[in-house]
């Protein structure tokens, strides 16, 4: 048989390296989306990447080590908020960005995730939170407030860390305790009615 013949009767398809390991995590993602924490087996998420176990175990020791690695790499980013003009609509978008990484499939799964895992494995996963989303937001609020006070519209003392805590607080309270999904004319509410008032002048 010559090389060609060999390599023509090789398997297909066959994936390695990243492109292995990045249909390991869609899969994983995909079984979170669908079964949660609870029901996601290391076998299932094989067999949805259409590989083997083994090839799980060598990258992920555990089902907790996999699923926060899916988490933290499919969480978008909130990105740099762009100058809008005023404190007011610098913190609306902010908002509407940390609303959309929440509602993103890694944001939706995460709280399926804290909602259903037991307390040995939470720890690890509000980290993904404080990283993902928590941390950022808090260095983008306190940037937004000092664009302001330079600017004029948020008084000179407004960049405590109290203040800094109000919006992710909000966002994350009546998003657990009251099933808030955040629309548009909620943020917008919350903006005029608690942050515009706490940061005036």
């Amino acid at each position: 048989m010559t090389a060609e013949v060999r390599r023509s009767a090789a398997p297909a398809g066959r994936r390695r390296g990243p492109e292995l390991e990045r249909a390991i995590l869609d899969a994983a993602l995909e079984q979170l989306g669908t079964a949660g924490w609870n029901a996601l087996t290391m076998e299932g998420v094989a067999a949805g990447a259409h590989t083997g176990k083994a090839a799980l175990y060598r990258r992920w020791s555990s089902k907790a080590e996999l699923v926060a690695e899916v988490l933290r790499r499919g969480l978008p980013p909130i990105g740099e908020i762009p100058d809008c003009g005023s404190v007011r609509d610098d913190l609306r978008l902010l908002c509407v960005r940390m609303r959309d990484v929440m509602r993103s499939p890694a944001g939706q799964a995460l709280r399926a995730v804290l909602h259903e895992c037991d307390p040995a494995h939470e720890e690890r996963f509000i980290d993904v939170v404080r990283a993902g989303l928590h941390e950022p937001a808090h260095r983008l609020i306190g940037d937004l407030l000092r664009r302001g006070i330079e600017r004029g519209d948020v008084r000179s003392d407004a960049e405590g860390p109290f203040v800094v805590d109000v919006i992710p607080a909000m966002l994350m309270y009546r998003a657990k305790m009251c099933g808030s999904e955040w629309p548009e004319g909620d943020i917008e509410e919350m903006i005029d009615r608690v942050m515009v008032p706490l940061l005036s002048p």
